[in-house]
């Protein structure tokens, strides 16, 4: 099992890391511009395409609980068209984003808080970032079915090349031809279609023989359809929440001021470290935890549950330390601006009790997506974020400040393992009919 376990997980994890190293470059080039309204304008910016694309990330989760049940299953129809339906799906939705950017651009920006100077940059972010949403929403079906096909190399493949042309783009745009905010979308835009190319040369090389011609009457199987939208639109409402929650943290850093924005996103770069370190298990939960629910394997099912935990509370103990030992030099990696510096100090203890408040909430995602449990994922992150969250951050932000909007975060992410908890044994365990 563990070997099961890291054979998904490792090219996960190598492709995940790549991600927060893209962020980490991205306020580290705009941190050591002139000014903090640099890394501000990218967090702005980057908050709307979050929010956006939490929308559609069901894209991604669906497909990959749904082509790994029927991969378990050796349903090889179904498996073909749970990418065909995906796909079809993505195109109809990237086209409408385009379509409406203004009206998405002109709503972002009366809700969100930040300065004159940091919405303006935001902006001009916003439009040229923009034009990767296509290659994005493709890219979201593509890698979802790979995994669902328990093949989690070609994800890593594609990851790690679109996010070492981002970096190089990106470098190339801000430092060389003096870009600012425009270079580090224009970065993104480029690596994001590179990424969907490589992605359809894996598709025609490697699974050639599932691009069979498409069956109008299999592709609208009203059942299909139905269960289709049922489960996505529960994990859409998940990501929203989700999203919404960080979203609406980092409009209360602006509120706080520049200054506080800038620390807290500095800081949320090491929860996106430990979080995509640890959703390469979450990945291989999904593929796992879907392939043996397709072939009713209730034994694995239970084993694979079990291994991911521990896999899970391994994990967070050195990233702990590491955040509690060496704060400050990973700090200054980011940005080394002496009020920064000098500000975020009362602040560590916060990055370093990220890694054993989330991993619960990290693992269990993987597990229920794969199970396709998507109605109790929606209800634990809407008990998480609504009933916990929110309440938190009205009566403890008042009173504390920062110390107060941090306190909240942390405590939505400890609601989302334990109430996942609670549910996982009428939800996950007891799917195959067994105590």
């Amino acid at each position: 099992m563990n070997r099961s376990i890291l054979k998904l997980a490792i090219p996960n994890i190598i492709s995940n890391i790549t991600i927060p190293l893209l962020g980490l470059v991205d306020m580290i080039l705009m941190g050591h511009l002139s000014s903090p309204i640099y890394i501000g304008a990218i967090a702005l910016g980057g908050t709307i395409f979050s929010v956006l694309y939490s929308f559609f990330s069901f894209l991604r989760a669906g497909t990959t609980g749904f082509t790994a049940q029927s991969y378990g299953a050796n349903d090889s129809t179904e498996i073909n068209y749970s990418l065909y339906r995906s796909t079809t799906i993505a195109i109809a939705a990237f086209i409408l984003i385009l379509c409406i950017q203004n009206p998405i651009a002109k709503l972002s920006f009366t809700i969100l808080d930040g300065s004159i100077d940091v919405k303006n940059l935001a902006i001009t972010y916003f439009f040229v970032r923009i034009w990767a949403a296509p290659a994005n929403m493709m890219l979201y079906c593509l890698n979802g079915w790979f995994i669902g096909m328990q093949n989690t190399k070609i994800p890593m493949t594609i990851a790690i090349i679109i996010n070492v042309l981002n970096i190089v783009f990106s470098i190339f745009f801000v430092v060389v031809m003096k870009q600012d905010v425009v270079g580090v979308a224009l970065g993104t835009v480029i690596a994001q279609y590179c990424g969907l190319i490589t992605a359809i040369i894996f598709l025609f090389t490697k699974y050639r023989k599932y691009l069979i011609k498409i069956d109008i009457h299999i592709l609208l199987n009203i059942s299909k359809i139905k269960r289709f939208f049922k489960v996505n639109t529960d994990l859409m409402i998940r990501s929203i929440l989700l999203v919404f929650t960080i979203a609406f943290f980092t409009n209360q850093s602006a509120k706080l001021g520049d200054n506080i924005l800038s620390i807290n996103m500095i800081l949320l770069q090491f929860f996106y470290i430990f979080s995509y370190f640890t959703d390469g298990f979450a990945y291989a939960g999904e593929a796992l935890v879907g392939k043996y629910i397709g072939a009713k394997d209730s034994d694995n099912l239970r084993g694979v549950v079990m291994h991911l935990f521990k896999w899970g509370a391994i994990i967070s103990v050195p990233f702990a330390i590491l955040y509690a030992i060496f704060p400050t030099p990973f700090v200054k990696l980011i940005s080394d601006h002496p009020v920064i510096i000098s500000e975020i100090q009362p602040y560590y203890i916060y990055m370093m009790s990220i890694p054993i408040i989330t991993f619960a909430a990290f693992i269990w995602d993987g597990i229920y997506i794969g199970a396709t449990a998507s109605k109790a994922i929606r209800n634990t992150m809407i008990i998480s974020s609504i009933i916990i969250f929110l309440p938190t951050w009205y009566f403890l932000t008042p009173i504390y400040g920062n110390h107060g909007l941090w306190i909240s975060f942390l405590s939505f992410m400890l609601a989302r393992g334990i109430s996942m908890t609670f549910f996982a044994k009428k939800n996950i365990l007891q799917i195959l009919n067994y105590q």
